[in-house]
């Protein structure tokens, strides 16, 4: 059984290596299939408007750009498993200093975001379990079919308008600060809260009518005791799959917040980067992004794994 759970555990693995494989073949194409001449973008970005032919070619042997394709991509692929993203053709610094300069203030809406997500979601979902079919319910299933059509742009331009420049509360120039965070991270909560209340509610009332509860209900156990100690941790696991496999959209889907709200991370670095065709810094995000939904969902299979014997083949 031990070999069993060693070679599941090393499939996926090999599973994980090869999607972050195929995700820097993705990101890579970005550059080479972008209009334009990269070694042109990067001379004009050093503020020579009409570089001499001399020049672009020079750069062109310097930045290896006149060597095949497939030899490119292993080079590039070289320098960013060492770190080296590039330069950025917009600011000439480097393209890994660039994004982790600005990644503590992402990570701090991010992480705060994900936070007040479980707490909101997971709260919201066991009244809603609990007051099943009467108007707690029926409020809570409204919100969540309000955040599924609404996008998250379109909450957070309500927000800024009404609470922020409205009510007077927040700040549109935050400095990336934890708490700065709280409004911006609010905003994607409610949003991001409401798929995953629908999802634990309805695991929820599936596992409340298990045999499980009715057992312990039947030898006495209070109704919130069998909620909390047979029913809840049954319906974790796709919970907590939609919350691992949710840090990739919610790093890709931070460049419009962080605009909306000014805040200093690296969504917004990357929407400046896209309106001044920055494709070194446009790399870098993507892959950075990629490779932490790839990370997550990893960590995601193998927390089921350990949790459920059935995905280790274990038998009882």
């Amino acid at each position: 059984m031990v070999n069993g759970v060693a070679a599941k555990v090393l499939s996926r693995l090999g599973q994980a290596v090869a999607s972050a494989f195929a995700a820097t073949i993705i990101v890579w194409l970005l550059l080479p299939l972008a209009p334009g001449d990269p070694a042109l973008r990067i001379l004009m970005s050093q503020g020579i408007d009409d570089p001499h032919p001399a020049q672009i070619e020079a750069l062109r042997e310097e930045l290896a750009l006149d060597r095949p394709l497939p030899v490119q991509y292993v080079e590039w692929l070289g320098r960013v498993v060492q770190g080296d993203f590039s330069v950025s053709y917009r600011t000439g610094a480097p393209v890994a200093r660039e994004i982790f300069s600005r990644l503590p203030a992402t990570l701090a809406l991010l992480g705060t975001a994900l936070a007040m997500s479980i707490l909101i979601s997971f709260i919201l979902a066991l009244v809603a379990v609990w007051y099943r079919d009467r108007w707690p319910d029926r409020v809570i299933r409204g919100y969540t079919q309000v955040m599924a059509s609404t996008p998250t742009f379109i909450l957070g331009l309500l927000v800024l308008q009404y609470v922020v420049i409205g009510l007077g509360i927040g700040t549109v120039l935050p400095q990336g600060l934890w708490p700065a965070a709280f409004l911006p991270a609010l905003t994607i909560a409610v949003d991001r809260a409401g798929g995953w209340t629908q999802l634990l509610r309805a695991n929820l009332l599936e596992n409340v009518n298990a045999s499980t509860v009715l057992v312990a209900r039947s030898r006495g156990a209070s109704r919130f005791r069998a909620l909390m100690r047979y029913a809840v941790p049954n319906s974790l696991m796709p919970y907590l799959t939609a919350i691992g496999v949710s840090v990739g959209a919610l790093i890709g889907g931070t460049p419009i917040m962080e605009e909306i709200f000014t805040w200093p991370g690296i969504g917004r670095l990357l929407v400046q980067s896209i309106q001044a065709r920055d494709f070194p810094v446009i790399q870098g995000f993507v892959l950075f992004a990629a490779l932490s939904y790839v990370l997550a969902a990893l960590l995601v299979d193998l927390i089921a794994m350990w949790r459920d014997p059935r995905l280790r083949g274990a038998h009882s």
